[in-house]
Formats: C-alpha cells, sequence, structure tokens
C-alpha cells in the first residue's frame, strides 16, 4: 500500500488595499502561511487589480479605511455597486475606532471591523473565519 503524498490545497488568494509599507509586510507575513497575498498601496490600486485582473478573484479583501485616492470606504462602496466584486467579504483594518466609524463599516457591509493597533491571534482568528478555514 503506497502512502502517496496529497496534493497541497491551494491557498486562498486575500487582497490587501494598505499604504503603510510596514504593515504590508507585517500583514504579508502573518497570512504568509495561510493565503496568498495581494498587496495594493492604496485603495485606487486595489480596485484597478480587481476590476482588471484575469486571474480568480480573491477570497478575502482586507483594507485599510484612511489612504490615498480612494479610501477603504470608498473602496467597499464601489465593489457593493459591482456584480462581479459585491459578494468578495471585506475586513475593514484601521485606526478609526469611534463606535460612529465602526458602525459605518458595518453599515458598508464590511464583515469584520478590526482596529489597529490590533492583536495578531484576534486577527488571524477572523482571517480565518471568513476564508471558512
Amino acid at each position: 500500500m503506497s502512502t502517496a503524498a496529497q496534493p497541497a490545497k491551494p491557498r486562498p488568494l486575500v487582497l490587501l488595499a494598505e499604504d503603510d509599507p510596514a504593515l504590508i509586510r507585517m500583514i504579508a507575513k502573518i497570512l504568509g502561511e495561510i493565503a496568498e497575498v495581494v498587496q495594493c498601496g492604496d485603495g485606487m490600486e486595489a480596485y484597478e487589480y480587481l476590476r482588471t485582473t484575469e486571474k480568480a478573484l480573491p477570497k478575502l479583501i482586507i483594507t485599510d479605511v484612511m489612504m490615498p485616492r480612494l479610501d477603504g470606504m470608498q473602496l467597499v462602496a464601489k465593489l457593493r455597486l459591482d456584480a462581479r466584486l459585491a459578494q468578495i467579504p471585506v475586513i475593514m483594518l484601521t485606526a478609526k475606532g469611534t463606535p460612529k466609524d465602526v458602525i459605518t463599516g458595518i453599515n458598508a457591509g464590511v464583515r469584520h471591523y478590526i482596529t489597529k493597533p490590533f492583536k495578531q491571534d484576534d486577527f488571524l482568528t477572523k482571517v480565518k473565519k471568513t476564508l471558512g478555514s
């Protein structure tokens, strides 16, 4: 009886829209074990990637709120208007943490609203839950 290795399960694609290079590196490292991460420096870059990519769409989008060109709330609004992109879950990762900010994010349709600084374990748990893993 042979014990052939099972093919590796493909890692889900996660799109990260964040304008802080240090935070991009940190999140990419955190997620690197469980996902393939596409890094975008702001909401506009993320939206253009999503709109034009010929690759598979991401299983999750993680976005900051405060970014140049197109902020996270504007990005989510654009996603929700596009039938192809509207169902991709979004996690908002931001320094804007007032109750009003959280309610605005949830009302915009984000799955989780995480404030910075965040606990790595909590962040990873929410990502895994959203990805269904």
